[in-house]
């Protein structure tokens, strides 16, 4: 066999265990997606999951492509239970592939555990941001349909009584909760990824 030919095997051999385990991460993160549950001072319907796990670990195992395809196959999976029409399944969605994405792209370009944690971070920061004007343009007009506005924000001055209008509730309380959830996956990913690496792999690099 060719050197050409070898080659030419790995990369196929590669593709086919890239798209398996992105599949089964996908799986693994609507799972989790739906074990959500609700955390101390915040509103019942802000739910803490660890579905954004799968995809962190992928973006840094395989790629940053493969870490928003777990995000996609992870809301498909789980529209078809929505309650929300899909909406909250698209905004789950954007958020994941602003945490996911931008890690992935740090990772790759410096492979090493400072990296990892400057580029998890960094995304966790960003979905943190971008989490406002997707809630606030997307979500909750979404929300409003079935629940006035005024109760919503009630919802949080029931916590807060400090916070006054929907752009206040989103900076007060879903940025920091967003960006907190972020880096419970941050920490888990950082203490386990270089022993589930070489499994994803299927090679001995721990990188």
């Amino acid at each position: 066999m060719t050197t050409q030919t070898q080659t030419a095997t790995q990369g196929s051999r590669m593709n086919v265990r890239t798209i398996t385990m992105t599949a089964m991460f996908g799986a693994i993160s609507a799972i989790l997606m739906m074990f959500s549950f609700n955390v101390p001072l915040m509103p019942s319907f802000i739910k803490m999951d660890l579905s954004e796990l799968p995809a962190l670990i992928g973006a840094f195992s395989m790629g940053p492509v493969s870490g928003v395809a777990i995000c996609f196959i992870k809301n498909v999976i789980n529209v078809f239970a929505t309650t929300t029409g899909g909406v909250g399944e698209l905004c789950n969605f954007l958020l994941g592939a602003a945490f996911v994405l931008p890690a992935g792209l740090i990772y790759k370009k410096m492979k090493t555990r400072k990296g990892a944690i400057i580029g998890a971070v960094s995304g966790a920061a960003i979905m943190a941001i971008l989490s406002v004007p997707i809630n606030f343009f997307i979500t909750y007009p979404m929300y409003t349909k079935f629940l006035p506005l005024d109760k919503i924000i009630g919802m949080y001055q029931a916590i807060n009584p400090g916070v006054d209008g929907l752009l206040n509730c989103l900076l007060m309380f879903n940025m920091p909760f967003t960006f907190i959830k972020g880096l419970i996956s941050v920490i888990i990913t950082v203490l386990v990824y270089k022993r589930l690496s070489p499994i994803i792999k299927g090679t001995g690099n721990t990188r």
